[in-house]
């Protein structure tokens, strides 16, 4: 049986969870096809989205949202999509485009020690805050991937605490969901990365794992992924639970089947 993501996870756009933070990780292999899944998703849902892009340009991702048909532009237009290219805004901040009055770069940090990503967390705060003629439904925030910010000298414990003051401002005070893409390897010697990522999957509700075959390529089977729900914290008894699936990416969606279902098998 092949299904889509939304089917796996449950989820209807009439009705979008709220109050929850979802870790998409992906191991030996690229997993930001589950990045473009969310965008869609809340887009269509008629969340209101920050989407915090440090890996690619708008055109990118725009390019592959009308392929499962959303407007990336159009969103923007209508107030419903704030987007942070990353690339542009380091761009600005390394040679010195001027901001306009009253504004600040949200990647300033990159030219000073690192350390503070409070103009970037104020960003996402404003951007997310509702305004009296919105109508939108709950507010997310996307980021891909937030394994960059150390690429970019900022200390793990930072990163950590950027997300930690989103969560308050985004999950509790605003009742909204994040959604944030991070890379990981088993045998990685970034320790700093792997910190990023443990201490995630403690914190986040739902976690998307992505990984690549061990017998290496196939045509049928891109990678697998396991999905582990957290059981709830106010339940302690109650525990997570996994699910394993394996999965196609074609050009305009993916579709997962159980392991050893695969059109190669069958």
């Amino acid at each position: 049986m092949f299904v889509e993501l939304n089917e796996l996870l449950n989820a209807s756009p009439e009705r979008p969870e709220q109050g929850k933070l979802t870790l998409l990780r992906d191991t030996k292999t690229d997993g930001s096809f589950l990045v473009h899944h969310f965008l869609s998703f809340y887009l269509k849902a008629g969340c209101k989205v920050c989407f915090v892009a440090l890996l690619q340009s708008f055109s990118h991702y725009n390019i592959i949202a009308q392929k499962l048909g959303v407007s990336l532009t159009a969103a923007k237009e209508r107030g419903q999509l704030v987007f942070l290219e990353g690339l542009k805004s380091c761009f600005d901040v390394f040679f010195g485009e001027e901001q306009h009055v009253g504004q600040t770069n949200p990647l300033q940090f990159v030219s000073e020690d690192g350390s503070n990503l409070k103009t970037m967390y104020e960003f996402v705060r404003t951007s997310l805050m509702a305004s009296g003629s919105d109508s939108w439904k709950c507010p997310v925030l996307l980021v891909d991937d937030l394994s960059v910010l150390l690429s970019l000298g900022v200390r793990p414990v930072d990163v950590l605490d950027f997300i930690h003051y989103c969560r308050v401002a985004v999950c509790s005070q605003l009742k909204g969901n994040i959604v944030v893409l991070v890379h990981s390897n088993d045998d990685s010697e970034d320790e700093e990365n792997e910190l990023i990522v443990n201490s995630l999957c403690h914190q986040s509700n739902l976690i998307l794992w992505a990984e690549g075959l061990t017998t290496g390529f196939c045509k049928d089977v891109h990678g697998q992924l396991k999905i582990i729900q957290k059981g709830s914290s106010e339940l302690k008894a109650e525990k997570n639970l996994l699910r394993i699936y394996q999965y196609k990416i074609q050009d305009k969606n993916v579709t997962f089947f159980a392991r050893g279902m695969s059109a190669a098998v069958l």
